[in-house]
């Protein structure tokens, strides 16, 4: 039977809950702290691979932000109560930020764009809240607190095709390194209802743009007419959870309603100013959601360059500690995570690493450490190998450089 990321945290001590902190607002311990890093990590590089640049923005923002971007008026109610800053202005109260991108948008107007400039891709992987009801909180799957990897491209018209599908392929790839099943791709579509903004123009463009996306990709969409966002079509990666239900777990989208309401142009070839589109590119995900959908894809036994402890080194006896702690020494000196573990029984030590799901066991007997060797087992191939200990550190530097789930043995 699969165990749910909450069961699993029992034993692997990811995170933690505490009232005093308040629901919905886990707190990331030491291990969940290393995934979180390693998460970061890899938007970071799939991001620069793409061209994208850092970008660092505040968690407030004046109400007077949210009335501008939209955000007031669709989701106040999802938004935690404004801070009055006393100014008798409703305006000038503090708030939460519910979404990214008003500041994004703010960054990018913060100075005028040629046109061969453009495209401009922001990336920020920064925290946004939820007022989420008590009732529908759980684990790390639903909290109020939700750390985003976010990216805002600026872009003229004419390529918004390149950069959706740009975005499509880094977010499969995204999942593919991750591990996790993609069961469709979604085109999300307007349908009849007036709310949606932009004009008619602008929708048929974006919507095209995101099938030769979606073509050039090599990806077959399912179409859902009513889906969209209003405020632009998108393309969202969809997995089925055991009960039946979609999910989203990343999304590329097309918005005429930022750069409209915060007037952001650019400078055309023959001089007069035109209006950039938004591409918004969800890549790896929300750190809190994809942490429990790897724990339960998983297990809990992570691939290894994920692992919070990537291997457990363990002396037979007392003689081989000084072997264990050059092993150790060697493994940290390279950017590794390994756990000595020297005191009880052998086989205790051992449960308690299965237990603790760690990727690899290294057992050091006397003849191991007379040799400069260390005997690994990895677990989740069922692999068992005696190897020199620069020839083990070679090979975990190795799989953890390239994102692999074991060893290449």
């Amino acid at each position: 039977m699969n165990l749910d990321h909450r069961d699993l945290n029992r034993d692997l001590a990811i995170f933690a809950a505490d009232p005093l902190a308040g629901s919905g607002l886990p707190l990331w311990l030491p291990d969940g702290a290393v995934i979180f890093a390693e998460l970061e990590r890899l938007a970071a590089d799939l991001a620069r691979a793409d061209g994208c640049v850092p970008v660092k923005t505040p968690v407030l923002g004046k109400r007077g932000l949210f009335e501008r971007s939209g955000h007031w008026a669709k989701f106040a109610e999802d938004m935690f109560p404004p801070m009055s800053m006393g100014s008798g202005s409703d305006e000038d109260d503090l708030v939460l930020r519910p979404a990214n991108c008003p500041h994004h948008a703010l960054v990018y107007r913060a100075r005028q764009h040629s046109y061969r400039e453009l495209p401009i891709r922001l990336h920020e992987l920064a925290p946004m809240f939820r007022a989420e009801r008590s009732g529908v909180l759980s684990g790390l799957s639903r909290v109020r607190q939700i750390n985003l990897d976010d990216t805002h491209v600026f872009c003229r018209p004419d390529q918004v095709a390149e950069e959706a599908g740009k975005a499509l392929r880094s977010a499969l790839k995204a999942q593919e390194i991750l591990g996790l099943r993609v069961d469709y791709v979604r085109l999300s579509l307007r349908d009849a209802s007036p709310s949606y903004l932009g004009s008619v123009e602008q929708w048929d463009g974006a919507e095209e743009a995101l099938r030769k996306a979606a073509a050039e990709a090599g990806v077959e969409v399912v179409v859902a007419p009513g889906e969209a966002a209003f405020y632009g079509p998108k393309l969202d990666l969809q997995v089925i959870d055991p009960a039946g239900h979609d999910e989203t777990i990343a999304t590329v989208q097309v918005d005429f309603n930022q750069p409209e309401r915060f007037d952001l142009t650019y400078d055309a070839a023959d001089g007069s100013q035109q209006r950039v589109v938004m591409v918004h590119r969800g890549t790896v995900g929300s750190m809190e959601r994809v942490t429990a959908a790897v724990l339960e894809r998983y297990q809990g036994r992570l691939p290894l360059w994920l692992a919070p402890v990537q291997i457990a080194v363990l002396p037979v006896s007392a003689d081989q500690d000084a072997g264990a702690r050059g092993l150790v020494d060697a493994l940290v000196a390279e950017g590794l995570r390994p756990r000595l573990d020297a005191d009880g029984s052998l086989g205790a030590r051992i449960r308690e690493s299965r237990r603790r799901r760690e990727p690899l066991i290294g057992v050091i007997g006397a003849n191991e450490a007379e040799a400069g060797d260390v005997q690994v087992r990895d677990v989740a191939a069922g692999v068992e190998r005696r190897l020199s200990v620069t020839g083990l550190v070679a090979a975990m530097k190795e799989a953890h450089i390239s994102r692999s789930g074991e060893l290449s043995w």
